[in-house]
Formats: structure tokens, C-alpha cells, sequence
């Protein structure tokens, strides 16, 4: 059963969504949008718990009285009492589970857009097809989840494959989802250009950052150098002989961000910057970890990019996720898009460690 410490925090979040539902429901409540926002927000944040909560407390009731009919003298009704409480107490433990999820801190990343950055890493060619290969894969993912991807630059091989390739993914709760994707990606197969048959291990890094907006990194025009040149690679009519292309240093931090797959140099650069405010965005949410204990250092390891995550072997149709020991024979599914065979264990043990983690101070 859930602590009582923790029902206390509940009715806590209960009184709160009603003050904030009251103070919604005010004449004046729109007079200030940025104020409206910012409750209507607050109160959609505490919407899910109050219903899982309202929810717990209805089962609760239905199964006290299940349980006086199950006690009672009655054999029928008794029997009926039992029946009622198979059916209702497998629930009660999975609105426990749910409810205090609803109760942990949330990342407030967790609700961004994000950024995806592929980069083919050892193995040459092999892993550039590679990088080409997890871009499909979490395009057709985004697909598959109704989110919006839009290219930011690309440098593609002839092959096929992509040396980089950095893209943004926009829809409900896309960094929540991906946010652990980051790191090494191995894949072992047999190339297209291997005569002999040979298996091949390369690799390719992945990274994934919140999408950060204006308001969250000020960025100062003078802490900016900015280049103009010409485009490099295919490109077609005029890409390759206007200065379109753009090279952005933060001189405060020494990142550099290039964009080029636009003709606008206007496009271009507003392409790059928000790359840039998105991985300064990183480096402040890598400072505020390092000053934390062992937060994120757990199964799922700490999303640094040196850390080898997953291996994608072909020859056997497998995955394997190196954080949680899970290996899935469906590897043609998962670079079809079929993605959640990995997230969704991996999420449910990174939201059980923090269950452990959390309530053990509550109760301890």
C-alpha cells in the first residue's frame, strides 16, 4: 500500500489543481495572457495525478466493500465479493505504480523538442551507411509518433550514408522519448563492399538534446563570430557559388556551428543558431549533473556520447541495449521504426530506479 507520507503529498497536489482551477475560472484570468499560460500550464501539469488519484480512491472504496461482501454470511454474495476483488486489486497496484510516478520530479527538458545529431564514428564507409541507416530509423519512428522532422545539415557520402547528419524532431514529449538514445551505436554486418563476406564492426555516435528556445540561452551577438562562404558538396543551381553557407564560433564557449542546406543565407543561419542555443542548452544541463551525485548514473548509464549503448547485429536479426541486458531479435522491425521494442523497457527501468531511489527517502 502507499505510504501515508506519500497520500499527504497527494491531497497536497489535489488542493492544488482546485485553487488553480478557481483562480482559472476568475473574470479577470485572461486580462493577462502570460499569467493565463502560465496557470493553464500548471494546471494541465497536475491534471493527470488528480484523475489517477480520484481514480485510486474510487477503487479503494470499491474494494472495501468487495471485501465486506467477500466476509459476509451470505455464501452467494461472498462468492461475488471474491470474484470482485480478483478482478479489482491487480488495478490498485497499478495505480500505486502510477501514482507515484505522477509524484517524482519531472526533467524539465522532459516536454522540449529535441535535437538529433548523427556522426558516422570507426569504420569508414561501413559506418557512414550506418549513420544513414539510424537516421531512417528514427525518421520512421517520428513518423510513427506524429512528430515533425526537419532536416538542419547533412553531409552525405556517395554511398548513401551520411558522415553527419543533424536534424530536429517536433511533437508531443519527443526529448522524454529519445533522451537516452545518446552515445556509441555499434552495428556488425557484412558490407555491401566486403568480397570475401567478412563481418565488420563499426560505429556510429548519436546525441540528442532538448531544443532549447530564445528564452532559455540568451545568446549575445558579440559573443559571435560569424562566417559567410560558399556551399560545399551537390547542390544544383547557384548553392555552390553564393556565399549561402554558414559558419557561427560562440566565443565564450569555443562551439562552432555550420549550416549549408539552405540557398537563404537568412535560413541558414537561423538553422545554425538553433543548433547552437540547443547545444549550449547541453552544456548547462551537463554542469547542473556533475554538481549532482549519482542521479542519472544508474542502469541506463549517464547518455554520455563515449558510451558504447547498443550493438545492432545483422547477422543474427539482433539488438541488444548494453544499459539493461535486453536483447530483442527484431532488428529488421526496430530500423523500420518499430523503435518502442527498446524504449519502452528501457524508460520503465530508468522511471523504476527513481521510484526506488525517491521513495526510499521518503519512507526511510
Amino acid at each position: 500500500m502507499i505510504d501515508e507520507g506519500i497520500l499527504a503529498r497527494l491531497d497536497k497536489v489535489v488542493a492544488k489543481h482546485a485553487e488553480l482551477s478557481d483562480q482559472l475560472s476568475q473574470p479577470d484570468a485572461v486580462s493577462d495572457q502570460a499569467r493565463f499560460r502560465e496557470l493553464s500550464k500548471a494546471y494541465a501539469d497536475l491534471t493527470e495525478t488528480v484523475t489517477t488519484y480520484n481514480r485510486f480512491r474510487k477503487l479503494l472504496a470499491d474494494i472495501a466493500g468487495a471485501r465486506e461482501m467477500a466476509d459476509g454470511g451470505d455464501a452467494e454474495m461472498a462468492e461475488m465479493g471474491r470474484e470482485e476483488l480478483a478482478q479489482l486489486e491487480p488495478e490498485i497496484e497499478s495505480l500505486e505504480r502510477a501514482l507515484k510516478l505522477c509524484l517524482l520530479p519531472s526533467d524539465p527538458n522532459d516536454a522540449k523538442n529535441a535535437i538529433l545529431e548523427i556522426r558516422a564514428g570507426t569504420g569508414g564507409d561501413e559506418a557512414a551507411l550506418f549513420s544513414g541507416d539510424l537516421y531512417r530509423m528514427y525518421a520512421r519512428y517520428a513518423e510513427r509518433r506524429g512528430w515533425k522532422l526537419d532536416v538542419l545539415e547533412e553531409n552525405s557520402t556517395e554511398l548513401g550514408g551520411f558522415k553527419e547528419i543533424i536534424c530536429s524532431l517536433a511533437g508531443e514529449k519527443v526529448y522524454s522519448r529519445l533522451k537516452f538514445e545518446g552515445g556509441v551505436h555499434r552495428v556488425q554486418r557484412v558490407p555491401a563492399t566486403e568480397a570475401a563476406g567478412r563481418i565488420h564492426t563499426s560505429a556510429v555516435t548519436v546525441a540528442v538534446l532538448p531544443e532549447a528556445e530564445e528564452v532559455d540561452v540568451h545568446i549575445e551577438e558579440k559573443d559571435l563570430r560569424i562566417d559567410r562562404f560558399c556551399s560545399s558538396g551537390p547542390g544544383g543551381q547557384s548553392v555552390n557559388t553564393t556565399y549561402s553557407a554558414i559558419r557561427i564560433t560562440h566565443l565564450p564557449s569555443g562551439l562552432v556551428v555550420s549550416c549549408q542546406d539552405e540557398k537563404s543565407q537568412i535560413k541558414n543561419k537561423a538553422k545554425a543558431l538553433k543548433i547552437l542555443r540547443s547545444r549550449l542548452l547541453q552544456l548547462e544541463e551537463d554542469k547542473r549533473m556533475a554538481e549532482l551525485s549519482t542521479t542519472r548514473k544508474s542502469m541506463v548509464g549517464s547518455g554520455d556520447r563515449s558510451e558504447k549503448i547498443r550493438t545492432y547485429n545483422f547477422p543474427q536479426n539482433r539488438c541488444t541495449d548494453h544499459r539493461i541486458g535486453l536483447t530483442v531479435h527484431r532488428l529488421d522491425g526496430i530500423l523500420n521504426g518499430d523503435l518502442d521494442l527498446l524504449l519502452a523497457p528501457l524508460l520503465e527501468t530508468f522511471e523504476a530506479e527513481r521510484l526506488e531511489a525517491e521513495f526510499a527517502k521518503v519512507v526511510g
